[in-house]
């Protein structure tokens, strides 16, 4: 093994929360033992899934690397816990490491099912069966939404960087722009209209706010810019034309 790309978690906020003890285990146990592996293989780099859930209640906007709150909930306890492994393996051991935390990825092929799903997918998967679209407060909650293929770009860029400074680092991986939920839900039924113009939308629900939730997200993208080069190609609009494309297709 040259690279290791390690991606895997128990992801979603809720569901640490109902289930603490299983995400501990995959996601601080699960990791130690990938660190221990790639170690052991003496891998020239390894790149994780860090999360912007580790900014936790810090209420400054954009978020900033080194600038972070508390945790709001056991998932990211978890991902901060996984920073700080990779910065003690880096010192102890000498593994070389990056930490990529994810702003909000979407894009094609990613599952719409199950209670634990993520909102895009759900929405468009709503829409196209005829059913009303759920959203967790007033709408008003906003996120940086990142497109996969820029996310991509950030892994292969970690993972091949030959400059030192940009080595045992962290760095958000968004697009820098900040969408509330009502008007990601503009914007996904312009594009379903578009493509179903014999479609019928249903208004949408509006519930509870979820526990363990930020009000808002919006990442400062200027640390990978400047130390790993990372360029987002693509802007939320030009990600939502690609997915909406595929789930019309696969969906429709």
């Amino acid at each position: 093994m040259d690279y290791v790309l390690h991606q895997a978690a128990l992801g979603s906020v809720p569901r640490s929360i109902e289930d603490p003890i299983g995400t501990n285990q995959s996601n601080i146990d699960g990791f130690v033992n990938m660190l221990v592996a790639a170690r052991d293989a003496n891998v020239a780099r390894f790149v994780y899934a860090a999360s912007s859930s580790t900014y936790g209640d810090h209420p400054e906007l954009p978020k900033q690397e080194d600038r972070i709150g508390s945790p709001l909930s056991p998932y990211g306890v978890t991902k901060y816990v996984n920073e700080l492994y990779a910065d003690v393996f880096a010192r102890t051991y000498g593994l070389s490491s990056i930490g990529l935390r994810y702003f909000n990825i979407f894009g094609r092929r990613h599952d719409p099912n199950g209670a634990y799903a993520a909102v895009i997918p759900k929405w468009f998967a709503a829409m196209l069966s005829k059913d009303p679209v759920q959203i967790n407060g007033d709408g008003e909650t906003s996120r940086d939404f990142c497109y996969i293929d820029n996310c991509v770009q950030a892994n292969l860029l970690a993972a091949t960087t030959s400059n030192p400074e940009a080595v045992n680092q962290v760095y958000n991986v968004a697009f820098g722009q900040r969408t509330t939920l009502n008007e990601l839900l503009s914007l996904i039924q312009e594009r379903v209209q578009a493509l179903r113009p014999d479609l019928k939308i249903a208004d949408p629900e509006y519930r509870d706010f979820r526990p363990g939730d930020v009000r808002h997200s919006l990442a400062d993208i200027s640390k990978a810019k400047g130390l790993l080069g990372y360029q987002p190609g693509y802007s939320v609009r030009e990600g939502l034309d690609v997915v909406a494309r595929w789930y019309v297709e696969h969906l429709g």
